[in-house]
């Protein structure tokens, strides 16, 4: 016979599809091998089961391999969490502050501020409880003529639960917000504001905006007015604990290597695990992360969770190498906005059919604190510059100059901080200066028209030190923040010129 019955089979099972038999294709070619006789165990193979002729494995250590990959996935997926995590424990272990303690700067912070994409422009104010302890009370002054506070609460996995200030809950108005635990059953008392957390640890960060004519020690006095304490105190509040870390080392950026696993199991081993998050349990399970248990990993996890560490913050950076086009702020400028918010404006990226990590991750890498909901008109906008006019990406050692256009459309005021790109937070440097702002133009230079020349680098332009960033060496990530962004420059008719690569 000079086709096989097993090549037979094949061509009658293609032929009996192709006539549009569907389902009954194999019954027909069974049917057409009726003819050729008996059929033999050589005549036959699974169709499936196995890989192809010629299929190798690609790695020797199965063990290590299947670890890297959790480790890496669970490093994206953490993301959100690792970032606000850090803030509450560095404020405990370097700081010695305690829950409810309250930091509030006396000033605009400093390099020794070292958080993700922070700004230098108003004062910040932070503090942190753990619901495990009950139900906490935040009291939050009225806004007015000598300051505001514009900021978040966010819970664990760094979720905004409630929006403060005239933008928030209280609508300006001031009032006390009732934080309870997941689960929470007890009464909620007469004339609080309250705000369910879906997890135990939450966190708030608030600027106290300066009123007009107000200076910043206006601005940390209406900050001090705030009051944290357990619900369980409300009938005689304990005093407030205020620390100001103006001239301290507050470190609250993400660590990196094996203390980024450390932290993943301080956080899963305390806060409710949600039904979209066990099957990321399970993968930490197989890297010796588990409720209730130490940490203690095995050699092999031990060494691919430090080599997964390291390529998730290569790969991040890697992915704002590569910002796609479609999401710049102007297509043909080289900026794009702080805020990149999900498919549905906020900043979860978790939708009824997936959750999206590597988005979710590479947002939460650059920023913190982001709004419930990004609005069409933010009450702040952040363009932070990718790229030289010519397209290149910003490096280390070379200086950059911006001109600030005379009238900038913003109703509060603008100011250009720059950071370093390798870890998002600001660059220490002789001279201590982070941001230049619209608060600065009377010491600064002008241009004929009555822009603002701006160069970045690290040396100043002769005679020019007052409109300069100093850049120590760093490769820069420089953001332009706007305080009341007007209209044109939300619908973008309005366009910030790009930086132009001058030595």
């Amino acid at each position: 016979m000079s086709m096989t019955r097993r090549a037979l089979y094949r061509l009658a099972l293609g032929s009996a599809a192709f006539l549009g038999l569907g389902g009954h294709a194999s019954i027909a070619a069974a049917q057409a091998l009726r003819t050729t006789g008996p059929l033999t165990n050589r005549d036959f193979e699974p169709l499936g089961g196995q890989p192809g002729p010629g299929a190798r494995p690609s790695v020797e250590d199965f063990d290590y391999q299947v670890k890297y990959q959790r480790a890496f996935e669970a490093a994206l997926w953490a993301m959100p969490a690792l970032a606000i995590y850090r803030f509450r424990a560095a404020a405990l272990e370097d700081l010695g502050l305690q829950d409810n303690d309250i930091i509030a700067y006396s000033g605009v912070a400093t390099a020794k501020l070292e958080a993700t994409t922070a700004n230098a422009s108003t004062p910040y104010i932070t503090a942190f409880t753990d619901l495990q302890a009950g139900p906490t009370v935040l009291e939050v002054p009225p806004a007015g003529e000598k300051g505001s506070l514009y900021g978040q609460v966010v819970d664990a996995w760094q979720y905004t639960i409630a929006d403060v200030g005239p933008s928030g809950l209280d609508a300006g108005k001031g009032g006390k917000y009732l934080f309870t635990p997941p689960g929470y059953e007890g009464e909620i008392p007469e004339g609080y504001l309250h705000v369910p957390s879906p997890n135990y640890r939450v966190a708030f960060a608030f600027r106290s905006v300066r009123g007009p004519g107000m200076s910043e020690a206006d601005a940390y006095g209406y900050a001090r007015r705030l009051r944290m304490y357990p619900l369980a105190e409300a009938a005689s509040p304990p005093e407030q604990v205020f620390f100001d870390p103006i001239d301290t080392r507050y470190p609250t950026l993400p660590l990196w290597g094996r203390a980024q696993f450390e932290d993943i199991h301080a956080i899963v081993t305390v806060e409710p695990v949600k039904p979209e998050d066990k099957l990321v349990m399970g993968m930490l399970a197989t890297l010796g992360i588990k409720r209730g248990e130490p940490f203690a990993p095995d050699p092999v996890a031990e060494r691919a969770m430090i080599q997964a560490s390291h390529d998730v913050w290569f790969f991040l950076q890697d992915w704002y190498d590569n910002f796609p086009k479609e999401q710049l702020y102007w297509p043909d400028r080289h900026y794009a906005s702080l805020l990149q918010a999900d498919e549905n404006n906020t900043f979860t990226w978790t939708y009824d059919d997936r959750i999206d990590t590597i988005e979710r991750a590479a947002e939460y890498f650059w920023c913190t604190y982001m709004p419930k909901v990004l609005s069409d008109s933010p009450a702040t906008q952040y363009m932070m510059a990718l790229a030289d006019s010519s397209g290149a990406h910003f490096e280390a050692g070379a200086t950059y100059r911006l001109d600030v256009p005379a009238e900038m459309p913003v109703e509060q005021f603008w100011a250009l901080t720059v950071y370093d790109r390798a870890t998002m937070g600001f660059i220490y440097t002789a001279e201590d200066r982070t941001t230049l702002s619209s608060y600065d133009l009377e010491n600064m230079a002008k241009n004929d028209d009555g822009s603002v020349p701006i160069w970045i680098g690290p040396q100043a332009p002769e005679g020019m030190e007052a409109n300069w960033i100093p850049t120590a060496g760093k490769r820069p990530l420089p953001a332009m923040r706007l305080y009341g962004p007007m209209q044109a420059f939300n619908d973008k008719s309005f366009k910030l010129p790009d930086f132009v690569r001058v030595g």
